[in-house]
């Protein structure tokens, strides 16, 4: 930890995409008691990240833009973030707030009229920098701008220059940095070579939820170019999966030594793959889902959970889980035992995945057409030392022949084929799950 008493050594927290007040609106209608507690865990998560700023001496926090979720701002969220901040300026420490496409500052109302005083949102109509100074040195200078208006499609970093001053030079940006995880809009579109064209040593950016390191290394010549992804996790969306938090930045002698992700949020979501391989009946098939809950947990440090699982490996109770009815039954089930628990584990959805019960040694030696069936699909897919066959890079098919082979189906096989195309499978992974799917069926009508 940098020696805050030293020249240049100090540390700075970095935080985007807070949302604050996030409804939650799908699990609030089919859970009230976890809807509200999800609508809570964005405030305080804020809470934490105020903690941290506290815990670790911060000279000052950084907030790269959408503080809230809408322009709607609700009241309480506006109150709660001008009390944290409140906490920070009464410490001694700083923020810097800029404003995203989710709250730009031309949209919306605010019903705080007056800001704690080491308190600094940057307009929109200009890039501005804002000198930071302890104990009468200069050790930063922070450079912003916010969104005026929602869709933002300027280029902002290009207005960013590197001032004449000492300390460390740092840049404030909601934006989208081409070569980020995907998923998100298109908001002041920029690429890497434009932000370490600048020639500052960090900029510290919001709009992406997956935390990212996209450039920097401690003491290096190229700038930190960092997204902390998002403070909480709103939906079970790939990039909301998994610790989120803030970013802690120690400088040491002016320079950056070393870049930190801290957790900050109350509730994560989760998305399991548990194999049912072993399992001789639904009961034990409950008790596997409990269990496999409760290592999440303990997993997560003891914050509740949103939890999505995929039931997959060939099993005996694959013919049970097709039946109607039994997979909203068994969701019902865990959601019972779950039921009150503290931390929380709410299943979001169950998915059926798994296969049935097949020698597939076996099979292959038959020869009989299951073992052509076996001996086909490994050919076409290269496996088991068989050279593959030349395939199409896509796996897209003629609208003509995927008629024709759909409708040879059985209604049960074609409605699960259908499933299979949407997917994002690679050609070799289509042809093992079709293969897959055509043991089933045979099983089935055998």
């Amino acid at each position: 930890m940098a020696d805050p008493s030293a020249p240049g050594d100090f540390c700075f927290v970095h935080a985007a995409d807070l949302h604050l007040d996030t409804p939650f609106k799908g699990v609030s209608e089919t859970a009230p008691r976890i809807g509200a507690a999800l609508r809570e865990a964005s405030l305080d998560a804020f809470d934490q990240l105020v903690q941290l700023c506290l815990d670790r001496l911060a000279a000052f926090l950084l907030i790269a833009g959408d503080v809230y979720d809408g322009a709607e701002r609700g009241l309480r969220a506006q109150l709660r973030f001008r009390d944290g901040l409140e906490r920070l300026s009464a410490a001694g420490i700083y923020t810097f707030v800029v404003h995203g496409n989710h709250d730009p500052v031309d949209e919306g109302w605010s019903a705080v009229g007056v800001w704690p005083e080491r308190v600094h949102f940057f307009g929109a109509g200009e890039v501005e920098s804002v000198p930071v100074a302890r104990d009468g040195a200069l050790i930063a200078t922070v450079q912003g701008i916010s969104y005026g208006h929602r869709e933002v499609t300027e280029n902002l970093a290009l207005r960013f220059t590197r001032p004449r001053s000492d300390g460390l030079q740092i840049g404030l940006l909601h934006c989208n940095v081409a070569g980020a995880p995907d998923g998100h809009a298109s908001y002041s579109p920029c690429t890497l070579a434009d932000l370490e064209d600048v020639g500052l040593d960090y900029w510290a950016l919001g709009h992406i939820h997956s935390r990212t390191v996209m450039a920097g290394e401690p003491y290096g010549g190229k700038p930190f170019v960092v997204y902390p992804g998002n403070l909480q996790a709103r939906s079970p969306k790939p990039s909301e999966r998994g610790p989120k938090g803030a970013t802690v930045v120690e400088v040491r002698g002016g320079r950056i030594a070393a870049v930190e992700a801290v957790a900050c949020d109350v509730v994560r979501f989760s998305e399991i793959d548990l194999d049912l391989r072993g399992c001789d009946d639904l009961v034990e098939v409950r008790n596997a889902l409990v269990d496999r809950a409760s290592e999440e947990v303990k997993g997560s440090a003891g914050r509740s959970l949103i939890v999505r699982v995929r039931l997959t490996g060939r099993s005996a109770v694959h013919g049970e889980l097709a039946r109607d009815g039994v997979l909203s039954g068994l969701l019902a089930a865990v959601r019972e035992d779950c039921d009150g628990t503290d931390p929380f584990v709410w299943w979001d959805r169950i998915e059926d995945a798994t296969r049935a019960l097949i020698d597939l040694d076996r099979a292959r030696e038959a020869g009989d057409f299951v073992g052509d069936l076996l001996a086909t699909a490994e050919t076409l897919g290269g496996g088991t030392g068989s050279p593959a066959l030349p395939l199409p890079a896509s796996a897209s098919l003629g609208e003509e022949i995927l008629e024709e082979l759909l409708g040879k189906m059985p209604t049960e096989l074609r409605s699960r084929a259908i499933g299979l195309l949407g997917t994002e499978l690679s050609v070799g992974e289509l042809i093992e799950t079709a293969a897959a799917l055509a043991l089933d069926h045979l099983e089935v009508a055998s």
